[in-house]
């Protein structure tokens, strides 16, 4: 299947269709895209059912699928201390919605990660399991497009179309090895940014028809810079559709400040950055009726970035006066909580723990995190060349001896893993912020066992 995808990545950009004149070609080359990685050429992922968790009688395991065995926890149809729906690897529709749900009902909220390549995200998963907790991985256009490669050409999309997918498959073989369950979702999508969600989504109704869930568990469509009225109107057509396929949708309402993946919001107006209950509940109102699979990303002084302390002004009440209106207006159809919406908390990079952890008691569920982890990969890579420096300025010569090699150095999986320790270390502190710890129920994490020797895959430094 991997050489499907390389194939497939390179038939798509050579497609010149184009969003607003010619719909029929993209859809084509989607079509192409989903019939070769996911249709007759990938007979080897129809799935063997295993575990009495899943829904549909299409749904089983990518380890079954795959032949790569899971073994002891990897192999759980459930956790224990989780609903029963709730199962290692990627979960999605009514599995999803139980683990937010539960997150809600039980004060913790769970961090949604970006990233950029098959490294960060095993960095994400070790990190869930050695914190006995699930996670979200996300993946943005622009981290999608790097995924692929910078060197494919992203006209219309294709790179950043075939980055995602790839990068999806790479989540699903992965996280059900690691044990945990995983929410696959993707960040912001502007308006201009729609013909990739489009190609995502067609992506994904391939594979539900194959397997019976969506290849991605959710989306997030931010049309936060649009009128209100169209936001909406757009979100709703959307909603509409990924209901089809159990997706969950994650829609912006108010402007998070700040830069973020080339979209600058720093000199947005200050009140753009605080949303209304009455716009919350306008949202609510007008997504329920076609599904309770979304969640609301309101701005209640999110600004994405760090920055010096007393320059972000976040207002978490904004949440508990929307949640307190909204259930005012539903009256007796109000939960019994009274946090009718599921909160997302943007530009968590830098935020004060105490106006996270009061956000969480509002119905925040989840939280994303892109510029802390940016900066834990790259410090950790820069403790590595402080460290060997003196072994890292040639092939050859070092303190021990003008001769000496110095390849076990520079071996680039030497300078990745020092990112990922260091990302697994900063990612501990989210999840303790977030008071997603020890949530799942599962022994605590041993040691690898047969890690080989250098010369059979092992570390040498």
């Amino acid at each position: 299947w991997l050489l499907c995808c390389l194939l497939v990545a390179n038939s798509t950009l050579l497609g010149t269709y184009n969003y607003n004149k010619e719909q029929e070609k993209m859809k084509f080359g989607i079509a192409l895209f989903a019939t070769v990685v996911m249709g007759s050429g990938a007979d080897a992922f129809t799935a063997g059912v295993r575990r009495s968790s899943r829904v549909s009688p299409l749904q089983g395991t990518v380890s079954d699928e795959l032949g790569t065995p899971c073994e002891d926890e990897c192999a759980l149809d459930s956790f224990p201390n989780m609903p029963p729906s709730v199962h290692p690897g990627v979960v999605s529709g009514q599995a999803m919605i139980d683990l937010l749900d539960h997150a809600k009902e039980n004060g913790y909220a769970i961090p949604a990660v970006n990233c950029v390549s098959s490294s960060g995200i095993n960095a994400c998963l070790e990190a869930a399991r050695k914190n006995d907790a699930p996670i979200i991985i996300q993946f943005s256009s622009g981290g999608s497009q790097f995924y692929a490669g910078k060197a494919l050409d992203n006209k219309n999309y294709a790179a950043a179309i075939a980055g995602a997918v790839s990068g999806a498959f790479h989540v699903r073989t992965m996280a059900e090895q690691y044990g945990i369950p995983v929410i696959l979702h993707t960040d912001h999508c502007a308006k201009k940014l729609l013909p990739w969600i489009d190609g995502l989504l067609a992506a994904s109704e391939r594979y539900y028809a194959k397997h019976g869930e969506p290849l991605f568990s959710s989306h997030m469509i931010d049309l936060s810079e649009e009128p209100i009225e169209e936001n909406i109107d757009i979100c709703k057509d959307y909603l509409a559709r990924f209901s089809k396929i159990d997706m969950l949708l994650e829609m912006e309402l108010g402007i998070t400040g700040g830069e973020e993946d080339g979209v600058n919001n720093e000199d947005v107006a200050l009140e753009d950055l605080y949303s209304k209950p009455e716009e919350i509940f306008q949202v609510f109102e007008a997504l329920t009726p076609i599904s309770d699979k979304f969640t609301v990303a309101a701005a209640f002084g999110n600004v994405h970035g760090v920055y010096s302390p007393g320059n972000v002004k976040l207002e978490p009440k904004i949440l508990s006066r929307a949640q307190a209106y909204i259930s005012e207006k539903l009256g007796d159809k109000a939960p019994a909580d009274k946090k009718p919406v599921k909160f997302v908390f943007h530009g968590g990079s830098g935020s004060d723990v105490n106006d996270i952890q009061e956000a969480i008691g509002y119905g925040v569920v989840k939280m994303n995190i892109d510029t802390d982890t940016q900066w834990s990969y790259w410090e950790g890579i820069k403790k590595f060349e402080v460290k060997f420096h003196d072994y890292l300025q040639a092939q050859i010569g070092n303190p021990e001896g003008a001769d000496k090699p110095n390849k076990k150095y520079y071996d680039p999986r030497e300078s990745m893993r020092a990112g990922e320790v260091n990302t697994v270390e900063r990612l501990d502190q989210c999840f303790a912020d977030l008071k997603c710890t020890n949530i799942l129920g599962l022994n605590k994490v041993g040691e690898a066992e047969n890690v080989l020797e250098p010369r059979r895959g092992g570390l040498p430094v």
